[in-house]
């Protein structure tokens, strides 16, 4: 096994006023996007350099960024669209007016002058209005102390802890700069939540002692509400009212009832707005959510509680004996959930605040007799402190970095064991044997940071003064 480190220094930010003398560089985090090989480069003033084509292995400095974003900024994150063909954002957010309110900013990659350009955004919302003058669409909510980003294909979510509310947003590329944005869902958030992810049809909130668990469909096609006298034609040629049918799935690990509903027709055909099971595809087909639907049927914002006992949710806990909603309590000195990473899409790695990986495990579709999540954690011998995944629903080991976030970062293989079990199976994913083995141990001269996957066998580590890339051959 062969390891190859490059070092990188990293370059002053580009924001400080000329009159004063530019300060040691520092730099709190860093962004990357795989896919489009995208860095965004966080200084210590908060402003943002943008990298596009980034490849670390072949440079011998920080080359002058593409686009340089002003402060401040107080989250960010890339947004990936596929209607059809694959565009990547950065999206970023500030206080505006004084905190009153909140500025959305979308840059789309230009593939061709491989650089990020500010986009036009078409909103069909009240609360939500272009600024041409600011470049950006401003969110008529309070900004708060401070507010997180998380995107994955073509949906992000925006949460705010002074508000308590967690919004789910849908974006779809209409051609050249101009997107169009679309507010699914809005969750009251009455309990901490810690760490977001969004991944694979799923949205999941980092709590005390575990996860819980949103299905993405049922918050971006939102509610349908049908027009007093909405008729459709039936298979007699008459004009036929339209039911609502609503049913209910016992997720018993949970502690909540999953709720789905069925459009049908008068003679028992099914429309076309919902499913009949929780299965859950690829986030690239979720921005069909407002042309898939009738002209009378009015598509409304979905809005639901954090903590609802009647939802589409389901609360993992790390360390659960009972599946009674009634019997469960949070232990006062609970290990909450500060990071989520998508290893497929039915495996997720939960890390704890004490420094443990827990793994999770979805299931794609939902049925009266199962559960449909499960927790186990993973045995390893650091206290774990960063944590860097390259998803790949192929593989049946994947790659996972982690690190103690001083000098020390150790590259695991998680592997299932019993590769014959599928998701029709009727073996509980829990059961599954899990291995998890130290591939290699890597030791920095610098305090580590940050760390991101570059590659299946590369990573990316942001030290004190430097950033270094270290591929494994």
């Amino acid at each position: 096994m062969v390891v190859e480190a490059h070092q990188l220094l990293l370059p002053k930010p580009p924001f400080f006023y000329p009159s004063f003398p530019s300060p040691p560089p520092h730099f709190s985090s860093f962004l990357f996007e795989p896919s489009s090989l995208s860095l965004a480069l966080f200084h210590s003033d908060s402003s943002i350099s943008l990298y596009p084509s980034f490849s670390p292995l072949s440079l011998s400095s920080f080359p002058p960024p593409q686009t340089a974003v002003p402060p401040p900024i107080s989250a960010a994150s890339f947004l990936l669209l596929r209607n059809p063909n694959p565009i990547t954002i950065f999206l970023l957010s500030s206080p505006v007016s004084g905190g009153s309110a909140v500025l959305l900013r979308f840059y789309v990659l230009n593939s061709t002058r491989k650089s990020f350009t500010p986009a036009k955004v078409v909103c069909n919302h009240r609360d939500l209005k272009f600024d041409e003058s600011k470049f950006g669409v401003v969110f008529g909510v309070s900004h708060g102390v401070s507010v997180k980003l998380v995107a994955d294909v073509n949906v992000f979510a925006l949460y705010s802890i002074s508000n308590g509310k967690l919004w789910v947003f849908a974006v779809k590329h209409l051609g050249g700069d101009e997107l169009k944005l679309m507010k699914c869902a809005v969750i009251d958030c009455s309990l901490p939540v810690f760490s977001i992810s969004v991944s694979f049809g799923f949205l999941i909130l980092g709590e005390d002692n575990g996860v819980r668990v949103f299905p993405l469909r049922p918050l971006i096609k939102g509610r349908v509400k049908k027009e007093k006298g909405a008729t459709k034609k039936g298979s007699n040629g008459g004009l036929e009212k339209d039911r609502m049918e609503i049913k209910k799935l016992p997720l018993r690990n949970g502690m909540i009832h999953g709720i789905y509903a069925e459009i049908c027709s008068a003679d028992g055909s099914k429309l076309t707005c919902m499913e009949t099971e929780l299965k859950f595809p690829s986030n690239g087909v979720l921005d069909q959510r407002i042309e898939n639907r009738s002209e009378s049927a009015k598509l409304r914002s979905v809005r639901l509680r954090q903590d609802s006992r009647e939802g589409i949710a389901n609360f993992v806990a790390f360390k659960n004996k009972d599946d009674n909603f009634e019997l469960i309590k949070i232990p006062a000195k609970s290990a909450k959930a500060i990071d989520i990473q998508a290893l497929s899409s039915t495996k997720f790695l939960i890390l704890d605040s004490e420094g443990n990986l827990h793994l999770l495990f979805l299931a794609t579709s939902v049925h009266a007799s199962e559960t449909p999540y499960h927790m186990k954690q993973l045995t390893h011998n650091m206290k774990v402190r960063k944590l860097a995944v390259l998803p790949d629903s192929s593989a049946r080991s994947q790659t996972v970095w982690m690190s103690d976030a001083l000098h020390t970062i150790h590259m695991i293989a998680v592997t299932d064991m019993d590769a014959s079990v599928n998701q029709t199976d009727s073996k509980d994913p829990a059961e599954k044997a899990v291995q998890t083995s130290v591939v290699k141990a890597i030791f920095s001269s610098e305090k580590v940071q940050e760390i991101a996957a570059f590659s299946a066998n590369t990573i990316l580590l942001l030290g004190q003064g430097s950033m270094f890339a270290y591929a494994i051959s």
